[in-house]
């Protein structure tokens, strides 16, 4: 199993580090900062849902809780900092097998004292509210003092919007100490609590100020004697389902009580245990030239894992996951489209749950729609937890012209909407859950196909869909968007054939929805095979964009154009029209889509992470595998990649699960086409063997394949169809195909 690793200290990788090593397990992300203090550190820990308005006219976001792992050290009469004195040795590690974080530093005081220092922490897998952190310290040359000053610290803000109210603050029975917090605005209660563990007997003491309860540990250090603390915390809140009745604070005090006495060490191996169980039925294996490509893919499933709250429908995942405040901890599109497939085909219950969430929130949908004129359900843009509309207003002050510009995508974004109608079809072509897609599934489908209808308008005899923004965000307000068009025609489809498969009764509706169908209007590709990607794409003049996809993700074209101007060019932020190609590649022959991935990809800055993953789909099935493993290895470096502020406000979702996707759609190239399991491989030359486990209509498979074979192993359940390069085998047991 690979392992992410830091072997040295450099402060302009400091956010992005903390951000790459966040450890989690759904509910809780914690941020890996280092225990002692930097400047320029941004401290995090977040619970899923719990969202805050610092004032009422401003979005919610998702609350950077009190800080429970920092460390004041003091040695030898010196603070232990790595900016001071002198580091011999440094070594930090994510180990994604077991869920722990470690770093190893070997670190010279300034007065010449040697001292080892071991951290260790771990969010807990198999129970949802602990933590531990484990501190070894060992004097290597003399008797000296250590002081380490540690508890809990609700001085943390939102990027400096404070959104807590301290409620209570305490040390229980002599050893432990307690935090009752309460949001501002949304009324969650938090409860903290943790208790300190030491290797031998140790001068314990608390105080509390300044929003801090704190405990002080002094003990004397013999040479190469190792000291140990082991600190045990405890995470709840209001809106825990689990906790029976009992309140935050009754509840963390029990569990912490109940967790201490296991101790550090054991805590973890049950918690490893766990997350054996999560590689064993998930982890994909790459043989490759490039070692890289396993640590991108294992680091991919870690990450998602740790930032997908399975525990709790009322929640999904953000656009940076538990791992910081980049976007507010807001949901966009790219749930139901980059990170819900890999559950999809490894854990449906919990692609059934992310769609839940959306069901869950229908209410707000259709009241949206019914402001802005329409009929059904129009999804914000940008959701939290109450499901309404949370898109900021205004976007950052463009320091080009000194103006914020107003942010259209909640106006016009609105091809949202059929992305979630896509996956509630998706969800069903693997399971054939009928209980969901009779219930959620259809009214789903129904309510967005209602909005479609509505939102279409009548021009030149046929029906449009103006004033839209499709995926590629550099296009605003544009008219026939062909991503939108297509995924609006699809949803609407789709509705009518579930409801005449469950006898909707609905006529009106199933008539309006024909009409739609005969009617709308679907860009086609022109003389050179090009799909306009909306109404004025093509005649919009062009520039040369060699400079700015040199530095893609940056958005520095903004520094040289207004957002207006950029509008005005042939200027892709983002995969479009190439999306669209991903998702219906049946729609399109083969020498338009090849047309249409070079036309596109030759405008696109790849200024989103959400590009590169789906050019290298599209290019690995039209056979381009060279291209198709560039943009999969580009793609793979925007999170792990040398840019020390690519990831500083947290890890980028989407990107993450595009990551999966690109190996499982476009390399093994998995489909479902009718009742089977399709698969075409399109393998890199530098990988020798890709294997994987999946689940198909309930059935977990495990496949291998190489350059030269195909063997496809049903682990459990019932029988199932297989396409394999257009042939069709009956899997049942194991299916072993040799390629020419």
């Amino acid at each position: 199993m690979k392992k992410l690793v830091e072997n040295g200290f450099d402060l302009r990788y400091i956010n992005k580090f903390a951000s790459l090593m966040t450890i989690g397990n759904g509910y809780c992300g914690l941020r890996a900062t280092h225990e002692e203090n930097y400047v320029d550190q941004t401290r995090g820990m977040y619970v899923a849902g719990i969202y805050n308005k610092a004032t009422a006219n401003e979005p919610s976001e998702l609350v950077n809780l009190p800080d429970m792992i920092g460390m004041n050290i003091e040695v030898d009469g010196d603070i232990f900092s790595l900016l001071t004195g002198e580091v011999l040795s440094y070594k930090r590690q994510l180990n994604f097998e077991t869920g722990e974080l470690n770093r190893e530093i070997l670190w010279k005081s300034n007065s010449g004292a040697r001292f080892r220092f071991t951290f260790q922490r771990f969010v807990a897998k198999n129970d949802l509210h602990v933590l531990g952190t484990k501190l070894t310290v060992i004097s290597l040359d003399k008797n000296t003092q250590i002081k380490i000053v540690t508890g809990i610290n609700a001085q943390q803000t939102n990027f400096g919007k404070q959104h807590l109210i301290e409620e209570k603050v305490r040390v229980i029975e002599g050893d432990l100490i307690q935090g009752i917090y309460k949001t501002t605005e949304s009324g969650h209660t938090i409860a903290l609590a943790a208790c300190c563990m030491c290797s031998v007997e140790s001068d314990i003491s608390y105080s509390a100020k300044n929003r801090q309860l704190l405990s002080t540990i002094k003990q004397d250090l013999l040479p190469d004697s190792p000291f140990v603390l082991e600190r045990i915390g405890a995470v709840f809140t209001s809106l825990d389902a689990d906790i029976m009745g009992k309140s935050p604070e009754v509840a963390s005090v029990v569990a912490l009580r109940k967790y201490s006495s296991y101790g550090y060490d054991a805590l973890l191996e049950k918690s490893a245990g766990k997350w054996a169980q999560f590689w064993k039925q998930k982890r994909i294996k790459i043989s490759s030239t490039r070692d890289f490509d396993q640590l991108a893919v294992d680091f991919s499933l870690y990450q998602i894992e740790v930032m997908t709250p399975a525990h709790d429908e009322r929640f999904s995942v953000g656009a940076k996951g538990l791992t910081g405040e980049g976007y507010k901890g807001h949901v966009f599109w790219d749930t139901e489209m980059f990170i819900l497939p890999f559950h999809l085909f490894t854990e449906p219950e919990k692609a059934r749950k992310l769609l839940r969430y959306r069901y869950l929130k229908l209410e707000q949908a259709k009241e949206k729609a019914a402001s802005n004129g329409f009929e059904g359900a129009l999804f914000p843009w940008e959701s939290a937890f109450t499901g309404e509309e949370e898109t900021p207003e205004f976007a950052a002050i463009n320091i080009k012209t000194g103006k914020r510009q107003k942010v259209a995508s909640a106006i016009a974004e609105h091809h949202i909407v059929a992305d979630i109608a896509y996956t509630v079809v998706e969800y069903y072509k693997n399971t054939l859950d009928d209980a969901f897609m009779r219930k959620e599934g259809l009214e789903l489908l129904k309510e967005t196909s209602r909005f479609w209808i509505s939102r279409a308008v009548e021009e030149n005899g046929q029906l449009v869909i103006k004033d839209v923004i499709g995926p590629d965000e550099y296009t605003e307000h544009v008219d026939n968007n062909a991503f939108t068009n297509y995924m609006a025609w699809h949803n609407v489809e789709l509705a009518l054939f579930f409801m005449d498969k469950y006898g909707d009764s609905d006529g009106l509706l199933m008539e309006r929805g024909q009409e739609f169908l005969k009617r709308l209007y679907l860009p086609k590709a022109n003389d050179h095979k090009i799909i306009p990607q909306d109404d004025t794409f093509l005649s919009k003049p062009e520039i040369d964009l060699s400079r700015y996809k040199e530095s893609q993700g940056s958005q520095g074209i903004l520094m040289d154009f207004s957002r207006q101007e950029v509008n005005e060019m042939q200027i892709l932020k983002q995969a479009d029209v190439v999306m669209l190609l991903y998702l219906f590649p049946e729609l399109f022959p083969s020498d338009v889509i090849s047309e249409n991935l070079h036309y596109y990809e030759e405008h696109t800055i790849h200024d989103s992470s959400l590009s590169k993953a789906i050019h290298a789909i599209v290019a690995a099935r039209a056979g381009e595998l060279e291209k198709s493993y560039e943009f999969f290895h580009e793609a793979s470096l925007i999170d792990l990649g040398p840019n020390p502020l690519s990831s500083d406000e947290g890890l980028h979702a989407a990107s993450l699960g595009a990551i999966w996707m690109a190996t499982m759609f476009g390399f093994a190239n998995i489909s479902i086409k009718d009742h089977r399991l399709s698969l075409k491989p399109n393998m890199p030359s530098d990988w020798s063997e890709l294997a994987f486990p999946l689940i198909f209509r309930g059935s977990r498979l495990h496949i291998i394949l190489t350059h030269k074979q195909a063997v496809i192993t049903k682990v459990s359940g019932d029988d199932v169809l297989i396409e394999l390069n257009g042939a069709e085998y009956l899997l049942s047991n194991k299916v072993e195909v040799s390629f020419q």
